[in-house]
Parts: C-alpha cells; structure tokens; sequence
C-alpha cells in the first residue's frame, strides 16, 4: 500500500495509530495528533479530518456497515457527508461498540452506553476504561489497575488488579487476552484470574480480532496467535517495523505502522 513517488513520500513519516477498511475500496487511517486521512486502494492518501478540532488525537477508528466512528481525545465523532459531526460524548474516548441496538464506549470516565445525543455512564464514573468485551454472561473492561469483570447472573461487578493498564482486549481460544501499556501479554488462567507475561522482549501494543484470527500488534511487527500443545505461540506475520493495528478483507491485511505508513499484507 506504499507509494514511491516523492509526492507520496512524506505519508510515511506519520505515525499511524488506527487503520479501517471502509466499504469495498477504501480505507481510513488516523495519525497521531494529525488528524484522520482516506485512501481509495487505488489512489493516493488524502486528507479526511474536516470537522475534528485542531490537534485531535484519535484513538480508534470503529467501522459496521456504513457508519465510521473516531474514538478521540475530544469525544466520540461521527463521519457524515463528508465530515465529522460530535456526538454529545465530548470527554476522551478510548474505544466504541455497537452490539445489535446497544452502543457502548470506553472513556476517561468510566464506560457509557447511549446514541449520538443520549450518553450516560453505566459503570465507574470515577476510573479511566480504555477497552472493553460484551459477552453473553460478562462485561469486561481493561482499565488502570487492570480489569473488572461484571457478572450478568450475579448482577455484581469484580475488580482484578494486575498492576498495570490494560489497554487491549480480545476473546482467544475461549479465554480473555489483552495487552497492557507495559506491554505485556494478559490472559486468563481459568481460575478466574489473570496472569501477565512477555512474549520474547516483544512489546505489545494491541491485540486486534479480524476474521477468525486474532492478531498481536508489537514493536517489532505483527504476529498471528495460534494454540500448540495446549499453549499460545506466535506466527509471524510481517517483521522489521513497529505495528500499532490492522484491518482485514477478504484478501489482504492492512497495517498501521509507526514508520512505514500503512502496509498491505496479503492473507
């Protein structure tokens, strides 16, 4: 996905934080405090952030369907004709998810549940919550200490400190997973806690869910997760740049890279 013409060049100086498939051939990528930019696969990147206040930092990009969301430092925004309108959600947002009619997002204060111009907190005001799973019987949320685990039959909350953020979440081979911004790895130890540990001096910076895969985005590359003797281990994917996310169709990877712009990896 990388161009060589010196027109081109300077896209890959900027450090990408997100990257979206949007439609049949487009894709969306947000840069670290420099706004969001638009990519039709075959043309040239341009500019795509009217509407964001100068200096927006986006966090995540969310895509169903035909809606674009932007998690951001300045709040939660809606791209529409051809610009970005702000939801009534103006405080830092980490993560956004619509499940069927419930639309739910991580934040600076706690998670919240809403639509557009009708948000309030539905659980820990007081706490930064920067990812977040709804599954059947549990809610979970990575936060600053670590996680806390809702319990739908209990109708009760549990917080499990691992001393460290964590800032990532994915289900994988029926366990909870996440990354923490020390960069460790967190998984479930089916007693229902969790334990951290580090993959070979790699440092974490998400874990992404694409397809039936599930992918760890590091300084060192992008590697896939997969199961061998009833243990996680990694295939490498694509090495020799830092990956901070990725997007995937029905036959390419897209990755958001620190240095190297965004890369196009085939599956």
């Amino acid at each position: 996905m990388s161009e060589n013409s010196p027109a081109q060049k300077d896209w890959h100086l900027f450090h990408f934080s997100s990257v979206k498939v949007f439609g049949e051939d487009t894709l969306i990528a947000a840069s670290m405090g420099r706004g969001v930019m638009r990519k039709y696969k075959s043309g040239n990147w341009e500019n795509a952030d009217a509407g964001l206040p100068p200096e927006t930092h986006v966090n995540r990009l969310y895509v169903q369907e035909e809606h674009l969301l932007a998690c951001t430092n300045n709040g939660l925004f809606y791209f529409m004709d051809e610009q970005w309108e702000p939801s009534t959600l103006s405080i830092d947002c980490y993560q956004y998810k619509r499940i069927g009619r419930t639309s739910l997002a991580a934040t600076q204060f706690g998670l919240w549940t809403g639509m557009r111009d009708h948000w309030h907190n539905l659980a820990y005001p007081n706490a930064i919550v920067y990812d977040f799973l709804y599954l059947p019987q549990f809610i979970i949320l990575g936060m600053e200490q670590g996680l806390s685990v809702y319990d739908r039959l209990a109708d009760s909350w549990m917080d499990l400190k691992i001393g460290a953020a964590v800032t990532s979440l994915a289900l994988f081979n029926r366990r909870i997973i996440g990354v923490t911004d020390k960069g460790e790895f967190v998984q479930g130890n089916g007693r229902g806690g969790f334990e951290t540990f580090r993959f070979s001096n790699l440092f974490l910076f998400s874990v992404v869910s694409t397809g039936s895969h599930v992918f760890l985005c590091c300084d060192r590359g992008l590697y896939r997760l997969t199961v061998i003797h009833n243990r996680i281990s990694l295939i490498s994917v694509k090495l020799g740049c830092p990956v901070t996310d990725i997007d995937a169709d029905e036959g390419s990877l897209y990755l958001a890279t620190l240095f190297q712009g965004v890369q196009m990896v085939g599956q």
